[in-house]
């Protein structure tokens, strides 16, 4: 018979060690805990995606994160359908574009450092629950943990294995990176490109890297017929990717935060929680995720070393603090997003004529307004200006 790999234990076991996979591990790391890290890649590992950082990150990090920086962002060139070009500049940083091998690779190293250990190319395949605690099985072993940390993204196994009826709803997007070597930086130095028409509730976008342009599109309200038929007609019709060969984009889930599936299902069951993409912790607005994936790790960490410090204490902590933090924001910014891909165009010109608007919402993005506050600022912003215009109105009649 063959012989059954001993079970090590550990206070935690991490399944995913993305930014919020790593970012809980460092934070327990350094507490004290015993903690193993499982990610069934080997990093640094090459991954297509926007790479977008809100400048709020500067608040959760500390600086050293900023040597992975490739581009620093101080506006956005805002465009309908290719058409309507209009730029919102910022006398600050509003983003950070980061590669993700780059970005999570240093995370990962940060954690390792701080004592986790880590185990790359072991593939979680099996969970069960135990009176305190959970043992999970591997393709190269078997392990028992107080507490289990689901970090494995929008297709998370954890969630699928432990969180029963758990059926969130995931967004198609497709994304490509193409190099440019030492080209001239393109929407332009410090700037990124949305476009608002260029997909039916949806946006398309550009994020400068040092020598890449990351290039692609997402639905954030209904399903498109076909999203590479979405991409390639943005790519044609944008006039600064012409005379460019654009890789085939790849696709992958956008797992958006829905607020009615959210009141639905629980991002803590039993001794696992989920964090990050697993949790579909993204913004329903524009789709930020790198943030929330590093804020939920926190959190969670922070949660899960109070139940080891206070027995009066549980991990129903970090779905209450998920909610008071995170979800708060998310239920304005899914308001938001019902209005902005619902009418568009009348959005795009918006914007181009209220542009306070829009730098009321670049603070949102350097932590310096939440988006309720927001919310109400702008909606005061907007009915100050129609009360001007109807005094104009009357006076001319």
């Amino acid at each position: 018979m063959p012989v059954l790999p001993e079970t090590k234990s550990y206070d935690v076991l991490i399944v995913g060690m993305g930014p919020a996979g790593a970012t809980a591990a460092y934070e327990l790391s350094r507490a004290g805990m015993s903690v193993l890290g499982l990610d069934k890649q080997t990093h640094p590992r090459y991954k297509v995606c926007g790479g977008g950082l809100s400048v709020r990150i500067d608040n959760i990090l500390d600086a050293e994160f900023k040597t992975v920086v490739e581009h620093t962002v101080y506006g956005v060139q805002f465009s309908y359908g290719g058409q309507d070009p209009f730029f919102i500049e910022s006398p600050s940083p509003i983003a950070y574009m980061v590669m993700r091998d780059r970005f999570d690779y240093l995370l990962l190293e940060k954690a390792r450092r701080a004592g986790t250990e880590v185990h790359e190319e072991e593939q979680a395949v099996g969970f069960l629950q135990l009176p305190d605690g959970v043992e999970v099985t591997t393709d190269r072993g078997r392990y028992r943990t107080k507490v289990l940390i689901g970090a494995d993204g929008a297709n998370s196994l954890v969630a699928q294995r432990l969180f029963p009826g758990r059926r969130l709803h995931r967004m198609p997007t497709l994304e490509s990176e193409i190099g440019i070597g030492q080209a001239p930086v393109y929407p332009g130095q410090g700037k990124v490109l949305i476009d608002l028409g260029a997909t039916q509730r949806g946006y398309a976008w550009i994020f400068p890297k040092t020598e890449r342009l990351s290039i692609g599109v997402a639905e954030f309200r209904g399903r498109p017929a076909s999203p590479k038929d979405v991409f390639d007609r943005f790519v044609r019709d944008e006039k600064g990717l012409a005379g460019l060969s654009v890789p085939r984009p790849i696709g992958h889930p956008l797992p958006l935060f829905n607020s009615a599936e959210a009141a639905q299902t629980g991002l803590v069951q039993h001794r696992a929680i989920l964090v990050g993409d697993a949790g579909h912790l993204v913004d329903p607005l524009f789709g930020e995720g790198i943030y929330y994936a590093v804020r939920s790790g926190q959190i969670a960490a922070a949660s899960v070393l109070g139940t080891f410090h206070d027995r009066r204490r549980t991990l129903l902590d970090y779905e209450l603090a998920v909610a008071r933090e995170i979800y708060a924001e998310f239920r304005v910014a899914s308001r938001l997003a019902r209005i902005v891909y619902t009418f568009p165009r009348l959005c795009h010109r918006l914007m181009h004529r209220y542009q306070e608007v829009i730098d009321l919402y670049y603070e949102v993005l350097r932590g310096k307004q939440t988006y309720q506050t927001f919310f109400r600022k702008a909606k005061g912003v907007i009915k100050a200006s129609f009360r001007e215009l109807l005094r104009e109105t009357l006076s001319l009649g």
